[in-house]
Formats: C-alpha cells, structure tokens, sequence
C-alpha cells in the first residue's frame, strides 16, 4: 500500500528543561512521496527520536505541521494506520506469537475475516510459520524482533515508523535482519521513516537519507541513495558505498554548523 506521502512543514520543537527553554529541533520540512522509504541519521541527541515521536503521535510540535496523506498522526493512529517497531521488540510476553501481531486489531476493537488472514500471512512473510503459539520468552532476539515488524505491518498502516530496530541486535544479527527489512519493504512498499545510528544501514535500507546536524537539530542535507534495488550485503564494501558513507559523516560532524540550506533533491527538501 502506498497512498499517504509525508508532509513535514517548518517543524520545531522546545522542552522546557529545569527553567530553560531547550531547542531540540529546528525548522524542519520535508516532503517524502507515498511508498518512499527515508532513514534519519544525525549525532546523539540531534532530535531523531523527537522527529519520530511526532510522527507517530507521541508528541506534538511547538510550532509547525505534520501530516501524512494531508491526515494528522493521531488521525492516522485513531483509525490504526501507524505501524511502529521500536529498538525493543516490546511484545507483550502472556500473549503468543499469533496474538501479538493480531494486537492492533484488538486495540480498535475490530477484526474482520479478512483482517485474521492478514494475521497468518504475515506470520508465514516473517518466516515464522510453526511459531504462532510460542511466547515472546520462547523466541531468539532476532525472532522478536520479526513479529514486532509483523505486528507493525499487519494493518496495512499509511506509515511505518522504525527507531532503531535492530539497534539492540549483533553485528551479524542486524545485517541479516536488514535483508529481511528490505524483502518485506519490497513486497510490500509503505511509507517509511527509520532513526538509526548506523550509516550504512541507512545506505543499505533507504531510498533518502536525511543527514541532521547537532543540536538544535537541522537538516545539514537529503541525500539519495543512488543504488537499484534489491541491493546485495556485498554493496557496503562496495568503494561507492564507503565514498558515500564518508560524506555523510562529514555533512554530520564537519559541515554541520551551517544548519538547513535551502534545497530540494528528489521530491524532499530542506528549507527554512
């Protein structure tokens, strides 16, 4: 499903923090098309987790837009299509493998037919046929992990929002894992938008990367990914992909004092 681009205009957020008025972001708009799939990379404490949360319905800007499909987060939430998966799996570990996934639609209330085979399917496009019934205690991390992503697919959500899901996994573990992201994102597209601290994930995954500078966070660059899909573990030892890597570590270390410049690249922009 890809109807419901991204829309993100002149956000900003302030906490207010023993008496201070902190800036964690600054004047961020983006536009991402339907069925993209944007990675937000930045320096700890740059505000990605914020952005997310925003998105998700979790927070609220203190000045700016958000809207997915010209709907609010809470809209979209309210009617179950936000799908999320967290660094931690956080299923729900007296319910089943087959339950967990199922939860959105208990949260609403409702559950078609339809809806229960949905259930199964995704279960079995996971690789996780056999388990329906095993406890969260009973699964591998990487397991969990795959029914948290199940679970955030199962509604057919307008958004899927990541943050940093495989973060909590091995070296070996998240490469693996990031093969699956990839298989399932391409079979079934949705509009998409990763936190992760890792900058070849973000190469390997997404279609943009935006690239923020440190606090308050700004967008230092939106950068396209310019590698075809599907695209092979091998590609992050490509020299393109280190080149590529290396740039992005610049704009977020070394170039990133000059904040938002005013540009569009591939139907994202950076302005303010």
């Amino acid at each position: 499903m890809t109807s419901g681009g991204l829309q993100i205009d002149h956000v900003s957020r302030r906490f207010d923090v023993e008496g201070r008025s902190l800036l964690a972001l600054d004047d961020i708009s983006l536009d991402v098309p339907a069925g993209s799939f944007i990675a937000l990379i930045g320096p700890s404490g740059c505000g990605k987790s914020t952005l997310l949360r925003m998105l998700a319905g979790l927070d609220q800007p203190s000045s700016g837009e958000l809207r997915v499909g010209g709907e609010s987060p809470q809209t979209l939430q309210r009617r179950g299509a936000l799908g999320i998966a967290f660094q931690e799996a956080s299923l729900l570990p007296w319910r089943s493998v087959e339950s967990n996934v199922r939860f959105p639609f208990d949260v609403i209330g409702h559950i078609t037919p339809a809806d229960r085979d949905r259930v199964q399917e995704m279960i079995a496009l996971v690789g996780l046929e056999g388990f329906e019934q095993a406890l969260p205690s009973q699964l591998s991390g990487g397991m969990r992990q795959r029914v948290a992503i199940a679970r955030a697919l199962v509604s057919q959500p307008q958004l899927l929002l990541l943050d940093e899901p495989f973060g909590a996994l091995d070296q070996i573990l998240r490469r693996s894992m990031n093969e699956e992201l990839q298989r399932l994102w391409l079979q079934r597209p949705v509009t998409t938008a990763m936190v992760t601290h890792s900058v070849d994930e973000a190469i390997f995954l997404a279609d943009k990367v935006v690239v923020m500078s440190g606090r308050p966070g700004r967008i230092a660059r939106v950068v396209d990914i310019p590698f075809p899909r599907e695209r092979p573990l091998s590609l992050l030892a490509s020299a393109e992909c280190r080149e590529l890597e290396a740039e992005m570590l610049a704009l977020m270390f070394d170039g990133a004092t000059s904040g938002q410049t005013a540009s569009r690249v591939g139907g994202a922009r950076s302005d303010g």
